[in-house]
């Protein structure tokens, strides 16, 4: 047990002198010279925790996500679900230009590889986040779909102003990009759709589906269908 919290406070020291690197001089700066020197281990130490230079990129970006992750898991949720959504937009796109190094890592492994636990996490705090706005009525296309979008398009906002040399970015541009989502994904967006369709009520009611304990699997498996169809409506 002692030699398993060694490892642990090893591997933590080096992927703290890693995130430093990598946040000062980007992903050029970590060599299995410099992280050894900056955490004050031999370089056999960092083949043995974490392979080739690859799983060293990849335990760093995990960690820098995990990191944020809890830092949001941590924050008080807004009583408004849609004004809760659209911080956390804002909290993403602030953490992807403040970590370009890491968010490139990120989208890197996102397609070549299974993704992380991290983004994994990271996604499925996205997904409650729009359950909640089903859960009251306000989401206009399915919880699936919504998820995706949103995600694509914080990916997508943050890559363009990322290779956006600074000076020449558009300052609105992650805002508009935001209220372009939530207009397409609410049911109550002025001017987009009906609110009073039956597609919010039968994507309010899948998504408290959950909560019904007077219903048999059955039933719930058949119902879950119906309402899937009837919020494609």
């Amino acid at each position: 047990m002692e030699q398993d919290r060694d490892t642990q406070d090893v591997r933590a020291r080096v992927l703290d002198a890693a995130s430093r690197l990598i946040a000062e001089g980007g992903v050029a700066a970590l060599t299995t010279r410099a992280v050894a020197s900056a955490a004050s281990v031999q370089a056999p130490t960092l083949y043995r925790l974490f392979g080739e230079k690859r799983g060293l990129l990849h335990a760093v970006a995990e960690h820098g996500l995990a990191t944020f992750l809890a830092h949001k898991a941590s924050a008080k949720l807004h009583p408004d679900p849609v004004q809760d959504l659209a911080d956390a937009w804002d909290s993403y796109i602030g953490f992807g230009l403040a970590n370009p190094a890491v968010f490139a890592i990120m989208n890197e492994i996102g397609s070549t590889e299974v993704a992380s636990p991290a983004a994994l996490a990271g996604l499925e705090m996205l997904r409650a986040r729009v359950r909640r706005i089903a859960q009251a009525g306000r989401l206009g296309i399915p919880v699936e779909r919504a998820v995706g979008l949103i995600h694509a398009a914080g990916v997508g906002t943050v890559a363009t102003l990322l290779v956006t040399p600074e000076e020449q970015r558009d300052p609105q541009l992650a805002d508009v990009a935001r209220g372009a989502v939530l207009s397409a994904i609410l049911a109550d967006a002025p001017g987009e759709r009906d609110g009073d369709g039956i597609a919010p009520l039968a994507i309010a009611l899948g998504a408290r589906l959950g909560e019904a304990k007077a219903i048999t699997p059955g039933e719930r498996l058949l119902l879950t269908e119906l309402l899937d169809r009837l919020s494609r409506e």
